[in-house]
C-alpha cells in the first residue's frame, strides 16, 4: 500500500496560497529591436516574508528570457521584486509567481526563473521554473 504524504502539521491551505494573488507593481516593458539573443537579469537582494513562520527569506534571483517584441524595463522590475519584500510567500510560490508575471508583461520566446535561498537551518534551496 502505497502512503501518502500529509503537510506538515500546522501547515494550511492558507500559508499554501499566500502572496499568490497579492496586487504588485506592473513590470514595464519596452519596444524590442533585435531578434534571437537571450537576456539573463541577477537579482541578488530579493527578500520575503515566511508566511508560516514570519521570518525573513533572503536568496538571487535569476531571470533569463529571449525577448520577443517587448524587453522588461529594468526600474520596474527593481520596483516589482523590491514589493516582495513585505509580502509572505513561499520560494516555490514566489519564482512561479515572477515566471507568470514576467511573462505576463513581455510575452518571451521562452523564460526561466531561478531563485536560489540562503540557507535555512541547514537546507539551501534552488527553485527553477521555465516557460513554456
Amino acid at each position: 500500500m502505497k502512503r501518502r504524504s500529509q503537510p506538515r502539521r500546522g501547515y494550511t491551505a492558507t500559508h499554501a496560497k499566500s502572496g499568490l494573488l497579492a496586487k504588485l507593481p506592473d513590470i514595464e516593458t519596452w519596444p524590442n529591436q533585435y531578434k534571437g539573443y537571450e537576456i539573463t537579469i541577477e537579482i541578488p537582494e530579493y527578500t520575503a516574508i515566511c508566511p508560516k513562520t514570519g521570518l525573513p527569506d533572503f536568496g538571487t534571483i535569476r531571470l533569463r528570457y529571449m525577448p520577443d517584441k517587448a524587453c522588461l524595463e529594468l526600474k520596474s522590475l527593481k520596483l516589482y521584486i523590491h514589493a516582495y519584500r513585505n509580502l509572505g510567500i513561499f520560494y516555490e510560490n514566489a519564482v512561479n509567481r515572477i515566471l507568470q508575471d514576467l511573462v505576463s508583461s513581455c510575452r518571451p520566446v521562452w523564460a526561466v526563473v531561478t531563485g536560489e535561498f540562503t540557507a535555512r537551518g541547514g537546507l539551501h534551496s534552488t527553485i527553477e521554473a521555465k516557460y513554456p
